[in-house]
């Protein structure tokens, strides 16, 4: 079986969503109150028992098997990197370096991103950077709501504020996410196709290797919201 034979997500809808908007302008006013699970709960307290409350924070929402983490907890040295996925079995796959190499300025923890950003909402906690690298597109066109632009938990995830980075090999789904974003911050928001010279994540590099364009979106919240002090007008998160 060849290794460069990923193929991008088959789906009947070609552009944005015609019942995008209007579930973002929902999820925006709508308050979101699922009850948190206990074990996401334990999770978020482990997930920072490790921080020194001083070293900057960087969030890979849904690492799976934790290549990305150690890439940025490798680059970004000074800073805590957490890795949280829901699968343990990912979680727990073989790492490219024996444990005893692995940066010490990360962790890795099994939970629901629904309740742990959330969480971090609640604990009132600002990111300085925030990386949602190849999430399950969903590509049905009756999946909508799994996006996670389209999820009434994504409203949280601007609040948490820093260099928010969305990489996709389905360019409907950065299309979308680019819209929900401008909606949420008030602010125009763009996307770019994007070499992966150095790739992120495993399925950054088959992506790549299969021949197939990537596309990301970088957004800087911090900037928004001084933007937006200037301005004297107040985000709609």
């Amino acid at each position: 079986m060849s290794y460069a034979n990923s193929r991008i997500p088959a789906s009947a809808q070609s552009g944005i969503h015609e019942q995008l908007v209007r579930r973002v302008e929902r999820h925006l006013v709508e308050p979101f109150r699922k009850p948190y699970a206990e074990y996401n709960r334990a999770a978020f307290v482990a997930s920072l028992e490790g921080w020194d409350s001083r070293a900057p924070l960087i969030l890979d929402a849904g690492c799976g098997v934790g290549h990305s983490t150690i890439q940025l907890a490798r680059s970004f040295p000074d800073h805590w990197v957490i890795g949280v996925d829901q699968s343990q079995d990912r979680l727990e796959r073989r790492k490219p370096y024996p444990d005893a190499l692995l940066p010490t300025n990360m962790v890795f923890v099994r939970a629901d991103l629904v309740d742990y950003w959330r969480l971090c909402c609640d604990a009132s906690l600002k990111l300085a950077r925030h990386y949602i690298l190849y999430p399950n597109p969903w590509p049905k066109i009756g999946h909508l709501a799994r996006r996670w632009h389209a999820h009434p938990v994504f409203p949280f995830i601007p609040r948490l504020g820093g260099v928010l980075e969305c990489r996709t090999n389905w360019r409907v789904y950065i299309e979308e996410f680019a819209c929900a974003l401008s909606l949420a911050t008030g602010r125009e928001t763009a996307w770019e196709i994007f070499e992966a010279p150095v790739p992120l994540t495993p399925f950054e590099r088959k992506y790549r290797d299969s021949g197939q364009p990537l596309y990301r979106l970088i957004r800087d919240l911090n900037e928004d919201a001084c933007a937006a002090a200037r301005d004297g007008s107040l985000s709609r998160t």
